[in-house]
C-alpha cells in the first residue's frame, strides 16, 4: 500500500477515535466486491437493461413486462450475494461503538448480513413487497414471484418490491431516521457512492453544514464530494481500505 494512503489511513483511524458520533453512508460501490452491479457506468445495470422496468407508471401498467426482469435482476441473482471485508469492517466498528449507525443506499441487505443491526435503508430494502392494491406488506418468499406478475395473497393486486422506483417518493420513515442520524453526526464515512443520486447525496453535505462533520471518503475515484466537503479521501477499494482502517483499533 502506497505511503500516503497509509498515512491518509492512519489520519482516518485517528478522527474515528476522536469522534462523538460518527456514521456511514454508504452506496452501490461497497457491493461491487460482493459481485453486485451498479446502476451507472459502462458496466452499470443501465447499460443492459432499460431503466422503465423501474419506472412506477410503467410497472403499474405494464407488471408482465417489468416483474421478469426485476425478478432476474434483483431476486434470482441479487439474493445470493454475500458481504465483503467492506460489510464486514464497518459491523466491526458498529459493535465497537465506533460507527454509530449505517445510512444506505443500497437495498442488498449485505449491511444487516454482515451483521450491522443500525442500518437505514433509504432506498428502501428487497426483504419486503407490498400490494398497490389494499397496500399490506409481505416478507420476500420464492413462492411469492413463482407466477409473475406476482400477485398479493390477500386482494390479488400487484405486489411491488419494497425498495424506491423512479417517480417514487423516499420512504418517510426512512428518510426521517437518516436525517436525525445526519444531523447528530460529527464524522460520516462516505463509501462507494459518487454523489449523483438526489436527494440522498444531499445528506453529507447536511452534515458538513449542520455539524461541520468530518468527511471521510473510501472511493476507486473522486466524487461530487471529494473536492467540495472530503477531509481525508481514501482511494481505493473498501473491501481493502476499512480492514486496514480496523488495525487501528
Amino acid at each position: 500500500m502506497p505511503n500516503n494512503l497509509d498515512n491518509l489511513i492512519k489520519r482516518a483511524a485517528k478522527a474515528l477515535k476522536r469522534a462523538n458520533y460518527a456514521i456511514a453512508f454508504t452506496g452501490a460501490g461497497i457491493s461491487v466486491e460482493s459481485g453486485i452491479p451498479p446502476f451507472r457506468g459502462p458496466t452499470g445495470l443501465w447499460s443492459k437493461y432499460s431503466p422503465t422496468i423501474l419506472d412506477l407508471y410503467h410497472f403499474r401498467d405494464f407488471p408482465e413486462e417489468s416483474w421478469p426482469t426485476i425478478k432476474e435482476i434483483f431476486y434470482d441473482y441479487w439474493e445470493t450475494a454475500k458481504p465483503n471485508p467492506a460489510h464486514y469492517g464497518l459491523a466491526e466498528l458498529e459493535t465497537n461503538g465506533i460507527i454509530k449507525e449505517i445510512i444506505t443506499q443500497n437495498i442488498d441487505n449485505l449491511h444487516q448480513k454482515a451483521g450491522s443491526k443500525r442500518v437505514h435503508e433509504f432506498h428502501g430494502t428487497l426483504k419486503t413487497l407490498t400490494c398497490m392494491d389494499c397496500y399490506h406488506n409481505f416478507k420476500y418468499d420464492p413462492i411469492l414471484l413463482k407466477k409473475l406478475p406476482a400477485s398479493c395473497p390477500d386482494c390479488h393486486g400487484l405486489l411491488k418490491p419494497n425498495f424506491v422506483f423512479f417517480s417514487e417518493a423516499i420512504p418517510e420513515q426512512a428518510k426521517i431516521s437518516s436525517i436525525e442520524a445526519i444531523v447528530k453526526a460529527d464524522l460520516i464515512l462516505v463509501i462507494g457512492t459518487l454523489g449523483e443520486v438526489m436527494p440522498a447525496c444531499q445528506l453529507p453535505y447536511l452534515a458538513k453544514k449542520t455539524n461541520n462533520a468530518t468527511i471521510i471518503e473510501i472511493n476507486i475515484e473522486e466524487s461530487n464530494f471529494t473536492r467540495k466537503i472530503t477531509d481525508i479521501f481514501l482511494k481505493g477499494k473498501a473491501g481493502e481500505i476499512l480492514p486496514e482502517i480496523l488495525h487501528y483499533f
